[in-house]
């Protein structure tokens, strides 16, 4: 990142110092898709929201699906995308198909998705995998176009990327990214998303996530195949709002799974497709563990969710 702030041009500057600033984007490109394994076209953004944003709004489709557990982004991006669960031939012809390949809130890894992709490529549709959760711990899916997001594996907040397998899937707006995104590419965000990557593999260890699980008892929530960096807890009586604040206060960051929106708690519409019950999903917070996550601070919070329990 301090190589891509001392390259201060625009990377469309057709004179010297924008020529260097391009040379390390498109370098920067080549090292992201290796690292992904990715051999089609990639196009940097803000992050995960615009890369949804982009695909869903200006790809080649003439309807659009998604999942019942999408992040809130795809919703926003596509307020009238119809919720599916099984697509017909007729559905999936013309259409794109928004689909996350690890749930954000529950962590679930979502095995349908090279499936999916299959059955709507067949029918000439476009299958769209939010990776968000899982790109740089888990190899991609495959699908048309997949989101990542680069703070995600240990990269800087605010950068991210469309990957696409073929431009011909999507009408360009002009601007930059060959007229596929309309802001300047973030270049220090870039050359951080590169080096995070060339610095993994992100994912934690399914030893760390069991012994962790044992710790804190018949509190996690069990969704089926799930990754090793994502646990789901359900307090036994306090609220997800309260248990935020009260972990907060004794060091934790941590999230809810359920939300509090114009002061009355919610229950998470992601929950409520897998089947969770109400009392239980308003019990229910989410817990991370990341590249960094130590032993000892595993068995502080275990600690401390005892305390509390």
């Amino acid at each position: 990142m301090a190589e891509g702030f001392r390259l201060w041009a625009n990377p469309s500057s057709p004179h010297a110092e924008g020529r260097k600033a391009k040379a390390a984007l498109e370098d920067a490109r080549a090292r992201i898709k290796r690292s992904l394994g990715w051999e089609g076209e990639l196009i940097f953004t803000s992050g995960a929201s615009e890369a949804l944003w982009i695909a869903l709004n200006r790809a080649k489709a003439e309807r659009r699906y998604r999942t019942a557990i999408e992040h809130d982004a795809v919703i926003r991006a596509a307020p009238d995308a119809i919720v599916f669960e099984d697509l017909g031939p007729e559905e999936m012809r013309g259409a794109i198909v928004a689909a996350q390949h690890v749930n954000s809130e529950t962590g679930v890894i979502v095995r349908e998705i090279d499936l999916w992709a299959q059955d709507v490529g067949e029918e000439g549709g476009m299958l769209l995998c939010d990776c968000s959760q899982s790109a740089g711990k888990l190899p991609l899916p495959r699908a048309d176009m997949l989101v990542v997001s680069a703070h995600k594996f240990g990269g800087p907040i605010g950068v991210g990327a469309l990957l696409v397998r073929d431009f011909a899937l999507l009408e360009p707006m002009g601007g930059h990214e060959r007229g596929y995104r309309q802001g300047t590419e973030n270049l220090p965000g870039v050359l951080g998303m590169a080096a995070a990557l060339d610095a993994g593999p992100w994912a934690t260890t399914s030893e760390q996530r069991t012994d962790f699980a044992a710790a804190l008892g018949e509190q996690c929530l069990d969704f089926g195949e799930s990754v090793d960096y994502i646990l789901p807890l359900a307090h036994p009586a306090m609220s997800a709002q309260a248990l935020l604040i009260r972990l907060d206060a004794m060091g934790f960051a941590v999230s809810a799974g359920s939300a509090c929106s114009s002061g009355t708690l919610k229950k998470s519409r992601v929950l409520d497709a897998f089947g969770v019950p109400d009392d239980v999903a308003a019990r229910t917070i989410r817990v991370s563990l990341g590249w960094s996550t130590t032993p000892e601070e595993l068995a502080r919070f275990a600690e401390a969710w005892a305390s509390l329990c």
